[in-house]
């Protein structure tokens, strides 16, 4: 028969509780090991990844932006008046002389006002003429009123100088004397006032000339005007080279102001690049620079830095000093590079595809045996078009991932396959 033992039921019991703690205490080991590993390092394909070794040495720092090739020289020309546009002469991209006619307009009233304009000048002038003949015959009128009060008055003084002698000699009564003497005196202020009006008559002449020349000269302007906005519907192209625009239509009426053609100077050219406003603050009127179209590469130097900014952008203009290839035209596009300084000695690499000058950026670093690379804080400096100078975070023959690398943003280790 079975004899109950109360002690293997205790041990039983006993036995199941250490299991027990024994088994949760293995899963809280295990859960805090596991929490404590540090994820798996992400693979990356070597080959979709762009790696550059950390250098020493000297580097040219330069800024690069996309621009047009536009003419030194532009001919724009305005509509100097109103009218209708009856022939076109030359059309676009031929080449023009400055007196070539590009093409005539027609404006019946200016040539009316022309005319107008030309009798009212005639009739000016005849004015000026009759009056000056006028004002001529009134000054010898004076004149001679001067010359005889002068004549009477040379007589009365004579005839009293007699007088005075015949008076001391007791010829003739102290009442002659007096009498002869009053005469030339009175003679001599006549003719004084004679002389007097004659000076008057002079400036009158002069003033009412002046004021008549001045209307004549008015009408004189007025005149050469019409007579050049006449010529001015004949439209000339102003300098040598090459019609580029002209987009008027027979019959087409223009008003003052509308451009009617562009003349420009194929074989001056310049270059126009877009810098961006963070590169072009060390820009400098000077600078060598090249300009790459494409069919070739031309020498040239900075003349121009816009002072506004525009889109982002800031327009730097580029002469051409070397000889332009073939094919080179206005409005071609181009690409400009601009050396800003060469810095004898630094620590560089290429630049990243992350990143702006001056700025610490997170990059990743192959380790000695290449197959993985861990992320290191970089503190870049300076920038060129294809390098940045290193400050802190590497040293030289250090190979780093130039790469865009966001995707791995979470991870601070990458295996390299």
């Amino acid at each position: 028969m079975d004899i109950p033992r109360p002690s293997a039921a205790r041990d039983r019991r006993r036995r199941r509780i250490i299991y027990a703690v024994v088994g949760i205490g293995s899963v809280a080991l295990v859960t805090m090991g596991l929490s404590r590993l540090k994820p798996a390092a992400p693979g990356v394909e070597r080959a979709t990844i762009w790696i550059d070794i950390v250098k020493r040495g000297p580097m040219l720092r330069q800024v690069r932006g996309l621009g047009t090739l536009v003419p030194v020289d532009i001919q724009w020309i305005p509509a100097v008046t109103e009218g209708r546009v009856d022939r076109i002469e030359v059309l676009p991209g031929t080449a023009v002389k400055s007196s070539t006619v590009l093409l005539d307009l027609s404006n019946p009233q200016l040539q009316q006002e022309a005319v107008d304009a030309a009798l009212k000048l005639k009739a000016a002038e005849a004015d000026y003429t009759n009056l000056k003949v006028q004002l001529e015959s009134q000054v010898l009128s004076q004149k001679s009123e001067v010359a005889r009060a002068d004549s009477e008055y040379n007589q009365a003084r004579m005839q009293a100088e007699t007088d005075t002698a015949l008076n001391q000699l007791g010829v003739i009564s102290d009442l002659s004397l007096k009498v002869s003497t009053t005469k030339a005196t009175e003679l001599g202020t006549r003719a004084e006032i004679e002389q007097q009006r004659l000076t008057n008559s002079s400036k009158v002449l002069e003033a009412q000339l002046l004021a008549k020349q001045a209307e004549m000269d008015q009408f004189r302007a007025l005149s050469q005007l019409k007579n050049s906005q006449l010529a001015g519907l004949h439209v000339e192209a102003g300098i040598p080279g090459v019609l580029q625009e002209q987009t008027l239509k027979v019959g087409q009426w223009v008003t003052p102001g509308t451009t009617l053609a562009k003349v420009v100077q194929p074989e001056r050219l310049k270059a126009e690049l877009k810098i961006a406003e963070t590169q072009a603050k060390d820009i400098q009127l000077g600078q060598p620079a090249s300009v790459d179209t494409h069919n070739g590469v031309v020498a040239g130097h900075v003349m121009r830095i816009d002072p506004s900014v525009v889109n982002g952008t800031v327009t730097v203009d580029v002469a051409l000093d070397g000889e332009l290839p073939q094919g080179a035209r206005p409005d071609l596009s181009v690409d400009g590079t601009i050396d800003l300084e060469r810095i004898a000695d630094v620590l560089y690499v290429g630049r990243p595809a992350f990143g702006q000058e001056k700025s610490t950026v997170g990059m990743f670093k192959l380790d000695p045996d290449g197959q993985n690379a861990v992320r290191a804080q970089v503190q870049l400096g300076r920038s060129s078009v294809n390098t940045v100078e290193i400050v802190k975070g590497l040293k030289e023959g250090d190979q780093v991932v130039l790469s865009d690398m966001s995707r791995w943003d979470n991870f601070d280790r990458i295996h390299l396959e």
